[in-house]
């Protein structure tokens, strides 16, 4: 095993992974039995370094575990080892907190559900003080950066009076003034029956959903790949971007400037929207209150919170453990039988695991060609990357989400889901996103196969030619269909594969 992340592995610095070794980080939280550096394999001096490694070694297969970054980085080093006629094979592992790596094969990632009920548990604890108090909105951000699905879930799970969900801004295009009222509006239905307090929801990445600040970011983010200082940053601004970013509040400034993650995109978990929103929220319901139109005597009062990474240091969930032996045994399973550029995946997990069902998925089949550059040292156009999935908001789960809204603004409709758990009655419990949307892709598979199979024994040698004309023109319609509903996911695809 690779000690010390990536970094380890280009120094050729490993641990062996005896039982004495394992015995003290079996199903516990936290990654310092691998540990974690820059996070990527990307450049040709680290891809270089990492295929020395496995060839000095001669391993005969390379486990990345994580999320879409590093498993588009395991394509792409699977294919250089292919090339090279490295022997090493690379197998992804979908592991990531904020459970952003979620398409047809993979229903959710191994840590999503520690998470999600750690977060969740604080987030109940936050509800009954606030009504214990009675005086104080509490602003929450949690983690999860282009997609929303550790606050979508922590919802579902805590039922706090209001949640922001970056994809929802995002379709909607809603402004930071827009999204400061609707938090206003419902600070006052609230005031309209005697409540005072209440707790709100949101994700870490919903800065950038904003338009006007996803704007801003971007030309900050340019700023950045060419090399601007700092403290030179606002002075280079184009005048919209200099106006708005004067508009923010001091310790708001201070944070976009800095310098960019690895990925070169905005350091998202350094940026305090919440205290953002809670500062603009506090500023508008002071100005309805002199001008009559909140409650008197009162003066609205925020508490602001981060719930970031800390999770992660949890003991896992008997979920996330089972979950992750599986995948470990279905890795061993792609190593053994010689595959390369494949990921680990289970369906059915909302089943239970005598019915989960185990498969070695290409990752270029959840590729697509990202489309645009965003300065020197960026992915380029045209690299065939696995992007974050963001919440689908035609989906069961969101509607049941929404069919809640109101109730969970008005009711005080608190939920408490407690410790995680080991035995009991809430020892197996799994997302409440995941039940409810019952995804399981190969069983579909087999199903379609099924009624294949029952078509061929329809249409055997010697059926009648009207049998014949209707399957002939059933199967004409569906071709049609099927191409238009493809046509899109096709132009996406990458034009190549891995040996």
């Amino acid at each position: 095993m690779s000690s010390g992340g990536t970094e380890g592995l280009f120094a050729k610095k490993t641990l062996e992974i005896t039982d004495d070794v394992l015995l003290s980080y079996k199903n516990q939280g936290g990654f310092d039995l691998l540990g974690r550096t820059v996070d990527q394999i990307r450049t040709t001096e680290q891809v270089n370094a990492a295929m020395s490694t496995c060839c000095d070694l001669s391993l005969d297969g390379l486990i990345i575990i994580g999320g879409v970054t590093s498993n588009s980085d395991a394509a792409q080093l699977a294919e250089t080892f292919a090339t090279h006629n490295c022997k090493t094979k690379v197998i992804g592992v979908p592991v990531t907190l904020s459970g952003d790596l979620k398409n047809q094969f993979v229903e959710t990632t191994v840590g999503f559900d520690t998470v999600c009920k750690v977060n969740s548990q604080l987030i109940s604890n936050i509800c009954l003080d606030a009504v214990s108090a009675g005086k104080y909105y509490y602003f929450v951000r949690l983690m999860g950066g282009k997609a929303s699905h550790v606050a979508f879930e922590c919802a579902l799970q805590s039922h706090p009076n209001m949640v922001i969900l970056g994809e929802e801004v995002a379709l909607s295009k809603l402004t930071l003034m827009e999204i400061t009222n609707k938090i206003c509006e419902g600070v006052e239905a609230r005031a309209a029956q005697g409540k005072y307090h209440g707790v709100l929801l949101i994700p870490e990445g919903l800065i950038e959903s904003i338009p006007e600040m996803y704007a801003l970011i971007q030309e900050i983010n340019n700023l950045h790949s060419n090399n601007v200082p700092e403290d030179e940053i606002p002075s280079q601004l184009s005048p919209w971007a200099a106006a708005l970013f004067k508009f923010l509040p001091p310790f708001i400034r201070r944070e976009l400037v800095l310098h960019q993650e690895s990925d070169n995109s905005a350091q998202l978990s350094q940026i305090d929207t919440e205290q953002l929103l809670a500062h603009l929220v506090e500023a508008e319901m002071n100005k309805r209150t002199k001008e009559g139109n909140y409650y008197k005597g009162r003066k609205f009062s925020s508490v602001c919170h981060f719930f970031g990474s800390q999770a992660r240091g949890s003991l896992p969930s008997n979920f996330d453990c089972n979950y992750a032996y599986v995948l470990g045994h279905i890795c061993v399973q792609i190593v053994a039988k010689g595959l390369n550029g494949y990921m680990a995946t289970v369906t059915n997990l909302k089943d239970s695991i005598n019915k989960w069902r185990c498969a070695a998925v290409p990752l270029t089949a959840m590729m697509s060609v990202r489309r645009h550059l965003r300065g020197p040292g960026a992915v380029p156009i045209g690299r065939p990357v696995i992007h974050p999935s963001p919440i689908d908001l035609k989906a069961e789960s969101y509607g049941v989400l929404r069919e809640k809204a109101s109730s969970f603004l008005l009711d005080d409709f608190y939920r408490t889901p407690g410790g995680i758990q080991f035995e009991g009655s809430g020892a197996d419990t799994k997302p409440i996103t995941l039940t409810i949307e019952g995804q399981d892709y190969l069983g579909d598979i087999e199903i379609l196969q099924d009624y294949l199979e029952k078509v061929r024994i329809i249409l055997k040698p010697g059926c009648s030619r009207e049998i014949l004309k209707a399957a002939i023109s059933s199967m004409a319609s569906v071709n049609d269909v099927l191409k238009v509903m493809s046509a899109p996911l096709n132009a996406e695809l990458p034009l190549y594969h891995f040996s």
